[in-house]
């Protein structure tokens, strides 16, 4: 069995692109995965798989499903078991105050030449961290700082969906369960 965890990006956020949760799972199970688990409305799925398959893929798949049941774009991110410990080990402010940590989830790594570019914008007292295919960011308020899913689109050229550190925690739990 292989376990995989999606992140949904801007379901349930101000009455847009609304989804039950049960219907989530339903369209989980349809697409003949198992174990489907949600955690909170904004569209973290946890789920198990027969076969291994490639994220890209899965990726497909249920955006594919999402746009075929509610008639419009979701993007998708997965992460597997493994990948998301990693990203939590990774994590370059383990010392700071977790109400303030964040990651951004990205669909791709980043074209070098925009990473460049990012890297040197400075939004203190607001910091981010790019490791691989994810961000850290340690943000006095999500809600106010510029660091948005937005801003790393526009400046990265890829879809990018941000969770709380506490929320990327419980997803590791309910995926080892």
């Amino acid at each position: 069995m292989h376990t995989y965890i999606s992140i949904l990006r801007g379901i349930n956020v101000s009455g847009q692109k609304k989804i039950i949760m049960t219907d989530l799972v339903k369209l989980y199970e349809d697409l003949g995965f198992t174990d489907v688990k949600t955690y909170i409305q904004s569209g973290n799925v946890v789920f198990n798989s027969t076969k291994k398959v490639s994220n890209s893929l899965l990726v497909k798949q249920i955006e594919t499903k999402i746009n075929e049941i509610y008639g419009f774009q979701v993007p998708v991110i997965i992460r597997t078991v493994d990948e998301l410990s990693k990203i939590i080990a990774s994590n370059p402010f383990k010392s700071e105050s977790t109400e303030n940590l964040y990651v951004t989830f990205l669909s791709n790594l980043p074209n070098s030449n925009h990473l460049e570019n990012l890297t040197e914008l400075n939004y203190l007292p607001d910091e981010f961290i790019v490791i691989e295919k994810e961000i850290y960011l340690n943000v006095s308020s999500y809600g106010t700082t510029k660091l948005s899913n937005s801003f790393f689109e526009n400046k990265l050229k890829v879809t990018a969906t941000t969770r709380n550190w506490n929320t990327v925690n419980k997803l590791l739990a309910i995926s080892t369960e």
